[in-house]
Parts: structure tokens; sequence; C-alpha cells
């Protein structure tokens, strides 16, 4: 899966795919409506590629005061953007990385 539109179209499926690294994974169930399991998938990863899925994860809870925790341990401030442009912003990255 090299694309966004894939990853998109792999939400059609009941799992993701194993080879997905957990950021991607993360990202996955999130699209699929299972927050628990997308922070689940991060929340104990290190470094501040997790950081950031995890800072969205807890803006996208409504939960301000921990994702600005989370992005500025990502070394990120909140984004003004919409929940949803964040998320195709961290799947076309995590691709690409």
């Amino acid at each position: 899966m090299n694309n966004s539109q894939s990853f998109k179209e792999s939400l059609a499926l009941d799992a993701p795919d194993e080879q997905l690294p957990f950021i991607l994974k993360s990202l996955w169930y999130d699209a699929k409506g299972d927050w628990k399991t997308a922070h689940d998938l991060v929340d104990q990863l290190p470094g501040s590629e997790a950081a950031w899925v995890h800072a969205y994860l807890h803006r996208k809870e409504g939960d301000n005061w921990n994702s600005d925790y989370w992005y500025a341990k990502a070394k990120k401030t909140r984004p003004n953007i919409s929940l949803e442009a964040e998320w195709e912003s961290l799947v076309t990255y995590f691709l690409a990385t």
C-alpha cells in the first residue's frame, strides 16, 4: 500500500493489512470509528511520530489539553484544520515514510 487512495479502499475490509506499521494501523482503526483500538496501538509507542498520531486522536476525542501535551511531545502545534484534513495529512505522511 503506497498511496492514500489504496489506504482508503482498504477501509472496506474487516481488518487492516498485517504488514502496516502500528501508526498506520492506528489511523486505519480511527477511520473505521474504533478510537479505542486506534489509541491503544499508539499509546505506548515511543517517538515523536507516534506522539503526533496520539495528539490527533486526543484532539478528535475533544481533549485539547491532552492533545496539546502530545503535540508538544511531537514538536508540533495543534493545527487549525479539520480533523478529516489532519487525518489525510497523517496518512499521506506515514505512507511516504
